[in-house]
């Protein structure tokens, strides 16, 4: 069994054989991948407009739980935004009334970013509309597999990052 990556694997073992690694298929492969998850997320969240970094933020909220409300930088960490980008992004969704942002009483300087209704009815609606699609997009993966995967990029990812 061929894919893509294995011919531009074949193309560099002709040309530059130190080219040719495991590196490259790993990060060839994951690119796809992403590309093909994130076009599959996306043509969901256009039909409300959003973009991904809005979702994240929506989603996070709404993991959180009750009373779905983070602090902007529990937020940005939980949403693997930086606090200078999850600020504009914040605006935009307090002006589509998705979010609040409250004082907070014990804490004059600080504030809570919290959901509103409607914010968090948007938030389920897109979560579980982007696992049908991701769900749909790799139904013909068997189950072995895709749960093989996901251990294996668990493994790569706590090897370069630590674990938590």
């Amino acid at each position: 069994m061929r894919d893509a990556v294995d011919e531009l694997i074949d193309g560099w073992r002709e040309e530059l054989p130190e080219a040719a690694t495991v590196e490259l298929e790993i990060v060839k492969r994951t690119v796809m991948l992403k590309a093909r998850l994130g076009a599959a997320t996306q043509v969901v969240l256009d039909e409300y407009g959003l973009t991904y970094a809005e979702f994240d933020v929506l989603a996070t909220l709404r993991r959180s739980g009750e009373p779905y409300r983070l602090k902007p930088s529990s937020l940005a960490a939980r949403s693997m935004l930086t606090t200078g980008g999850t600020s504009n992004i914040l605006q935009r969704l307090a002006a589509t009334g998705l979010i609040e942002r409250e004082p907070d009483p014990a804490d004059g300087r600080s504030s809570w970013v919290c959901l509103t209704r409607l914010g968090r009815e948007r938030a389920e609606h897109l979560v579980r509309a982007t696992t049908a699609v991701h769900r749909e997009l790799l139904a013909a993966v068997p189950a072995g597999t895709a749960r093989a995967l996901a251990g294996l990029l668990r493994e790569v990812l706590v090897a370069l990052d630590g674990p938590r």
